[in-house]
């Protein structure tokens, strides 16, 4: 009996010190390293990607903005839109963009539902970036302009989509088009060490640079 007791008693107390010895390696150790290892190396990646402007911080360059007026109404057609954010669903915590939640559709590519949320916001793309003496073309809109990501939170677009919208912002804000489409080129990334993803445009990032251009302008 004394025996049993003395080996409970044994292997209680391995298991014990193996605990302790395995939350200070795994539970304080690995991520303190790893911590320390991040910001010494990757401080902008390891602090979220984030966007300042003015001296505060605006975003993240790795998560989509809403560009609609609030409360959640018609786009400020200032600047230049992300993505449709079908995927975020239409609570009111949702798009605010406060990331409680994200998400595809979920709808097939025959959904008579998707299929009108793509006409819609294709009748959206015409008629919001057609300005005088330039109609913008239905067949001219790119996929990423009328469908969301798999998240609902993609930050980038097309250059095509970019520069579809081009005119419309040169307009609103009082600039010249050549200008806004510099501004594109300057910030149109190749793809990943080229040949990985599609060539695309940081849509938070852009209207950074745009508002100091508008700014400077005016």
């Amino acid at each position: 009996m004394n025996t049993s007791l003395t080996s409970t008693a044994r292997l209680l107390g391995a298991a014990l010190r193996a605990l302790l010895v395995l939350t200070a390696v795994t539970g304080i150790a690995y991520p303190l390293a790893i911590t320390g290892i991040a910001q010494g190396l990757f401080p902008g990646r390891a602090n979220g990607s984030e966007i300042s402007a003015d001296g505060r911080v605006v975003g993240s360059s790795l998560i989509g903005q809403s560009y609609h007026l609030p409360p959640n109404g018609a786009p400020d057609l200032t600047w230049f839109q992300g993505r449709p954010a079908n995927g975020l669903g239409t609570n009111d915590v949702n798009t605010r963009y406060d990331l409680i939640l994200s998400g595809a559709t979920n709808r097939s590519a025959d959904s008579p539902e998707l299929v009108r949320w793509v006409r819609d916001a294709r009748a959206a793309v015409v008629r919001d970036n057609s300005v005088p003496g330039h109609r913008i073309d239905p067949a001219d809109v790119p996929a990423d302009a009328v469908t969301s990501s798999g998240s609902g939170l993609d930050p980038d677009i097309s250059p095509e989509y970019a520069n579809l919208q081009v005119r419309r912002v040169a307009a609103r804000n009082g600039l010249p088009v050549e200008e806004v489409r510099k501004l594109v080129a300057e910030h149109t990334e190749a793809r990943t060490l080229g040949f990985i993803g599609e060539p695309r445009v940081n849509v938070l990032q852009l209207n950074v640079a745009l508002k100091g251009m508008a700014g400077g302008s005016r």
